[in-house]
Order: C-alpha cells, then structure tokens, then sequence
C-alpha cells in the first residue's frame, strides 16, 4: 500500500536520524553486550577460583589431621601461590602456622603468620595472625618483638581484650610486673561478660600479680 505524504515524511525523517545516529546506538548496544558478557564470564571465574581454592583448602585440612608434612606443605604452597586473594588462602597459612609450630618448627609457623599480615585480605585474619605471632614470639623468648606486633590492638572486640591479656603475658616474662597489671586490667574491662573462662584466666593473673 502506497505511504500518504505524512508517513514518507515521516520515513525520511526516520532514515535521516538514524543516518546520524544509528552508528553510535550499534556501539552502545555492542558495548553493552560486552559488559554483560565480561560480567558473566567474571562470575564464571569467582566461582571456579572459589571452588579450586575450596578444594585445596579441604585437603590442606586433610593432611594436617594426618600429620603429613608433605601434604600440609604443598596444598599450602598451591593455595599462597595461586588464590593469594581469596580467604581461603589466609585460613590456609593460619592452619599451616598451627601445625608447625606444634611440631616444634616455629620458625615456619612465623612465616605463615608473616604472611597472612602482610597478604590477607581480611583484616580480621591479619589481626589474629598479628595475635599469633606475638604468642609464637613469646614463646621464643623473644619479649620486644612479640610486644611490638601487639603496640596496636585492632579496635573491635574481641581483639582488644586479648591483644592486651597477651601484653600482659609478655610484660610479666619481661619481670615487667607493674605494666603487667595494667595490661590485664585494660583485658578484663574490653573482654566479653559472656567470656567467662577468658574473664577468669585473666582475673587469676592478675591476682597472683597482686592487682
């Protein structure tokens, strides 16, 4: 059917905009199909990275339990060199850390925690690797440095409280008695009430300390 004179002004009109427009909506339509693309296959990857570093987080637990050295050394390696970035990678060298030092190697347990302070992603994992560092530390004899990864306590509970039950630790190894008190003082104020074995351990330092 023949257009009326409206409608093929109408047409023109039509043809002429998308003549100076047409190209750019291709672009962004192109564009767009690409980001959703990009975005699928992004989801794709999180979840693959999530479910490898899972599995070797798994069989990390695995040889711990079994004491396999070997085990418990190349899962971790896998996970610290591969999915650095994900959680899993920091509970890894928390549990490697753990196991070292329980088999009298603190010197692998401090890289461990050296680590997860320096590469997590978490800051709750840097705090408590920082935490079990200075306790590795303290163990060592080695009083200065355990206080120094204890000078600043993270601000939330219940960080606070037991980075300053362990200062005082260290300040009654130091024969330190006087500062030990007010470490433990400062402990038992942030601690939990619900704590109630936390509470009483400190509360019984700080008794034979005459505080």
């Amino acid at each position: 059917m023949a257009l009326d004179l409206e409608e093929q002004e109408q047409l023109a009109t039509l043809k002429a905009w998308w003549k100076d427009h047409g190209g750019g909506i291709v672009l962004v339509v192109v564009a767009a199909a690409l980001v959703f693309s990009g975005w699928q296959v992004w989801r794709w990857y999180d979840h693959t990275q999530a479910v490898e570093a899972s599995a070797l987080y798994e069989a990390l637990l695995t040889a711990s339990a079994a004491g396999d050295v070997k085990g418990v050394r190349d899962h971790g390696g896998a996970l610290a060199e591969g999915y650095a970035g994900r959680l899993q990678a920091s509970m890894g060298a928390l549990v490697q850390a753990r196991f070292h030092f329980d088999r009298g190697d603190p010197k692998s347990a401090k890289a461990q925690l050296q680590w997860v302070i320096e590469r997590s992603p978490s800051g709750e994992f840097r705090d408590l690797a920082r935490l079990r560092l200075a306790s590795v530390l303290l163990d060592d004899k080695a009083y200065d440095a355990a206080l120094a990864a204890l000078e600043t306590p993270p601000p939330g509970a219940p960080f606070v409280a037991l980075y300053a039950a362990l200062k005082g630790d260290v300040l009654v190894a130091k024969k330190q008695a006087a500062q030990a008190v007010k470490a433990y003082r400062v402990a038992l104020e942030k601690a939990s009430k619900d704590d109630q074995a936390f509470v009483e351990s400190v509360r019984m330092r700080l008794e034979a300390l005459g505080g």
